[in-house]
């Protein structure tokens, strides 16, 4: 088929071409005495992305999953009693992580649609006298309904029960996209991944960490190997790493942190939200609802749309792709069949934005 096939799923997402040209290098040894050039500069430049001011970040060759293990593993002891909240199928990914590595979950199931219950977060932090519950966990933005939770909110309610668990954040389709404040916040673990705001292929994992968390992980007792703080920070200290790194992958993470420097933060949110209202005012104006109940829950880097009575969400995706070459999220567990979903995140414009429109209304249509 002639011309380009378009990719508007939620991540991985599309990447600019001064990213895919600086991978485009022959294979260079990672152990060279040039290499902490590129990799130091790295970690300070990630931290500036995630808000991070005192902690530091590890990069792991994995997706978004091995640093949600990283983060748990390193920092939490078997047996931990940890409060999480489910409500898509990545917060509930999350959730069943927590439990087979061993942790006393507490965990909320909320309406798919809405997002962390920041109201019985607080009741159960109140009621926690004997501070049993030693880590409080937020899906930032949940990318199988479209649904953007309150982490600063998260934050208050652990302030207001003067409670000292940790607070952890899966960032991995917001940091970079959706206005994030590690610092301000006193996040201690926050994790995303190459393949969305990053604007690169799937293949790193990032946390960040607090000092808080920097601490508790000395005394935290679940095994771990591949991921260890004490290895990575010991080769990280000198640029290196304790295994063999993704070397093109940094190289484009290089090219990223780049654009991101340039076009700056505060712009990147702001054109986030702008193309995510025109996809909002778009469905509006097709008669249909998003799966996000409310406005607040409005997520700006992906719209899980529901279609109407009596069509099958695949079919639409399947329509998109096979007819008009253009790839949208399909729904996910729950909501499998009822949605189908748009990613407007990373490196993308108003045209781009329009074209997804037209592919979705045309196989809307046609279904």
């Amino acid at each position: 088929m002639a011309g380009f096939t378009h990719l508007f799923i939620p991540g991985p997402t599309n990447i600019p071409e001064e990213v895919r040209q600086a991978m485009n290098l022959p294979m260079e040894d990672m152990r060279a005495a040039s290499f902490p050039n590129l990799t130091l500069p790295l970690f300070e430049d990630i931290r500036r992305v995630f808000k991070n001011e005192t902690g530091r970040v590890f990069i792991y060759p994995s997706s978004g999953t091995g640093a949600w293990e990283a983060a748990m593993t390193n920092v939490l002891s078997p047996g931990d009693r940890v409060l999480m909240s489910r409500f898509g199928q990545f917060s509930h990914l999350w959730v069943d992580m927590a439990e087979r590595l061993g942790f006393d979950v507490d965990v909320i199931d909320c309406q798919w649609g809405t997002g962390v219950p920041l109201d019985i977060y607080a009741e159960k932090l109140h009621a926690d006298k004997a501070h049993r519950i030693k880590a409080v966990f937020c899906t930032q933005n949940e990318t199988a309904t479209g649904v953007t939770s309150d982490v600063a909110g998260c934050r208050a309610a652990l302030d207001a029960a003067n409670h000292p668990a940790l607070l952890f954040v899966d960032g991995v389709s917001s940091i970079g996209s959706i206005d994030f404040r590690q610092e301000e916040w006193r996040v201690d673990c926050a994790v995303s991944g190459s393949q969305k705001g990053f604007m690169l292929p799937a293949g790193l994992g990032f946390l960040s960490v607090s000092q808080k968390a920097l601490a508790a992980s000395r005394t935290a007792t679940h095994r771990r190997c591949y991921f260890a703080f004490e290895d990575m920070i010991r080769t990280n200290d000198t640029g290196y790493f304790p295994y063999t790194p993704a070397t093109q992958l940094l190289r484009g993470l290089r090219a990223s942190l780049d654009l991101i420097a340039e076009e700056g933060l505060d712009n990147i949110f702001a054109r986030h939200h702008r193309l995510a209202e025109g996809v909002r005012k778009a469905v509006d104006a097709w008669g249909l609802k998003l799966c996000a109940k409310q406005r607040k829950w409005h997520s700006d880097t992906v719209s899980a749309i529901l279609v109407p009575e009596g069509i099958d969400s695949a079919d639409v995706v399947k329509r998109a792709h096979r007819t008009y070459q253009t790839s949208l999220g399909g729904g996910l567990n729950k909501v499998a069949g009822k949605v189908f979903r748009i990613g407007h995140l990373g490196w993308l414009n108003e045209v781009m934005v329009c074209a997804s429109l037209s592919a979705a209304e045309m196989a809307l249509l046609d279904c």
